[in-house]
C-alpha cells in the first residue's frame, strides 16, 4: 500500500488543492543527467524543436529546489543573469558559507525542509536535480510525478538519475510526447 499523496496546500476556488512535487529534467539514453564532471553540454547540443512541454510545465510551479552542482551547470545555460527569477529557488549545498544572489542556500535534510514547505500555501515544487538530492526524496516517496526527457545520446558514465538506494515504487505512465530529438515519459506515482 503506498502513503497518501503529500503536498504544500493552497486554496483553489474555495477548496484546498495539494501541490505536487514533481521532477523535470533530462537524461541521456543511459540514464545520466550530467558527465562525471557535471557538464551538461551533450543536453544543450540536442535539438529539442518549436514545441516543448517546458512552458506549461513551468506555470505550475512556483518554487525550485536543486543541489549545488545542478545550480552551478544550469547558470552556465541560462539566458538571464538570475536563476528562474520568478519562482522562489532553494539549493541545497554542504557549503555553510556559500552565499548565492538569486537563490536561498539550505543546509539541512532536503526531506525535513520539503515537508516544512510543503506546510505553505503555493503552488507545486520542481526538484530540478541532481541524484544527491532526489534520493532521499525517493526513499520518503516524495515525488509525485516525474517528466523524464530522453535524449539519443549514450555518455557511458557519468552521474545517474537513480542513485543506489532503499527505495521501491510504482507509477502510472499518463504520457509520451516526442520533440525534436527528444522523448518526453510522464509518470505520476500510484
Amino acid at each position: 500500500m503506498f502513503p497518501q499523496r503529500r503536498g504544500r496546500t493552497y486554496r483553489q476556488k474555495g477548496r484546498i488543492k495539494h501541490a505536487k512535487i514533481i521532477f523535470y529534467g533530462a537524461i541521456s539514453l543511459d540514464g545520466y543527467l550530467a558527465t562525471k564532471t557535471d557538464d551538461l553540454q551533450w543536453l544543450f547540443d540536442t535539438p529539442t524543436g518549436k514545441q516543448t512541454t517546458y512552458e506549461a510545465f513551468y506555470e505550475t510551479i512556483d518554487t525550485t529546489i536543486m543541489g549545488r552542482k545542478t545550480y552551478q551547470e544550469a547558470k552556465k545555460y541560462l539566458e538571464t543573469e538570475a536563476i528562474y527569477p520568478e519562482k522562489k529557488n532553494f539549493v541545497f549545498s554542504t557549503h555553510a558559507q556559500l552565499q548565492l544572489p538569486d537563490a536561498e542556500v539550505v543546509n539541512e535534510d532536503p526531506v525535513a525542509f520539503l515537508k516544512n514547505l510543503q506546510m505553505t500555501e503555493g503552488k507545486d515544487i520542481w526538484v530540478v536535480g541532481g541524484s544527491r538530492l532526489i534520493k532521499p526524496l525517493l526513499e520518503h516517496q516524495m515525488i509525485d510525478e516525474w517528466y523524464i526527457q530522453i535524449t539519443p545520446v549514450l555518455l557511458g558514465d557519468g552521474i545517474p538519475l537513480f542513485q543506489k538506494g532503499t527505495y521501491e515504487a510504482r507509477f502510472e505512465m499518463l504520457d509520451t510526447t516526442r520533440f525534436g530529438e527528444f522523448i518526453e515519459l510522464h509518470y505520476v506515482r500510484k
